[in-house]
């Protein structure tokens, strides 16, 4: 067995590597990152996951059910660190799956990949716990300057973490930006990791105070103009773990369960086929995880009780099977997904 394969059986377990194994296993992602575009090709089929907010047990959850990597193809459109309490351990994780298998997995920047956000958020100050230093922080936000801003799957699929610039008609032009420097407070790859689709025309002011509101028109004709499908974004929390907007022309993928442990939300991945047929599939959070007391953190084990939801994508309505045991399953339906974001500030998602 490798060291990075004895690091990734580690970082598994939930336990942290070492400091001077974090600062290679940095360096060598960096070198992989920068060989790879501002908008990386993808091929399907691919799972597409968005925030995961340091929720490590629930990325284990995520993993049980879509399969664990390389075994599956995964594409994680960014949000990996703050809010949760495992954000140095699931960063690592998914740094060092990609620095193992390069190939099968893509991350991309998320808002939270950002040295003023994590100083903010809890990255930083976890960071200085565990390690007692900000070299590790140091180190991880090196990283996220090389992460892709976007991905494109089959050339009819865009990933990307927030949503779209009133600066950037093309794809083409996602992919000039200079990428390698902290998030900017405004311009086009500020927008990218900051902006929201909702129910308006044309452009709006962002609440979270970076980034700008974009509505129906704006987001069809970015789909025309690049030949586009389907947008999949992540960055707002969705109760019932996806939110298709815009006559099924981009969707919000949110895949943290129980965000900060106490929204009591769902969570979803997208699975695409070799066709890119979209299947979303629904988990709940896990019941093995931690709690913090008095800044803390506790952890405590419990029974595992397993439970999955699974949808496929059916037009005009969306059926749901909730599998409560391996025997029993019953169906129903959702009406329109509904979006919660308690957190619509500067950091929020």
């Amino acid at each position: 067995m490798s060291d990075l394969d004895r690091q990734i059986e580690q970082l598994t377990r939930c336990e942290p590597i070492s400091e001077e194994q974090v600062k290679r296993l940095c360096m060598k992602a960096r070198e992989i990152l920068i060989e790879e575009g501002n908008v990386q090709v993808v091929d399907a089929p691919v799972t597409i996951c968005g925030d995961i907010h340091g929720q490590f047990f629930d990325l284990m959850e995520l993993f049980k059910m879509g399969g664990f990597c390389p075994d599956t193809n995964y594409l994680f459109m960014g949000d990996f660190v703050d809010r949760g309490f495992y954000s140095v351990e699931t960063f690592l994780l998914l740094l060092a799956l990609k620095v193992r298998y390069p190939e099968r997995i893509t991350l991309i920047r998320g808002n939270h990949e950002s040295r003023q956000i994590t100083q903010v958020y809890g990255f930083y100050d976890e960071c200085q716990r565990k390690y007692g230093s900000s070299n590790v922080w140091r180190w991880c936000c090196e990283v996220f300057d090389y992460l892709a801003l976007g991905a494109v799957v089959d050339g009819r699929v865009f990933c990307v973490h927030g949503g779209l610039s009133p600066n950037l008609q093309g794809i083409d032009q996602i992919r000039a930006i200079d990428r390698k420097q902290e998030v900017p407070h405004d311009g086009p790859m500020c927008d990218l990791l900051w902006s929201d689709p909702d129910d308006i025309q044309g452009w709006g002011l962002s609440p979270r105070g970076a980034g700008f509101l974009f509505g129906a028109d704006i987001t069809k004709t970015f789909a025309h103009n690049n030949a586009i499908d389907l947008i999949a974004r992540a960055h707002q929390l969705a109760m019932e773990g996806f939110k298709l907007m815009f006559d099924q022309t981009i969707v919000t993928v949110w895949s943290a369960p129980n965000y900060c442990y106490r929204c009591g939300n769902v969570a979803s991945i997208l699975e695409l086929d070799e066709h890119l047929a979209q299947e979303y599939k629904v988990f709940s959070h896990a019941t093995v995880g931690a709690v913090v007391s008095f800044n803390s953190v506790v952890r405590f084990s419990m029974t595992r009780l397993s439970r999955g939801i699974r949808h496929r994508r059916q037009t005009p309505a969306f059926h749901f099977t909730f599998i409560s045991s391996p025997f029993i399953s019953f169906k129903f339906h959702f009406g329109p997904s509904k979006f919660l974001d308690p957190f619509m500030v500067l950091g929020g998602g």
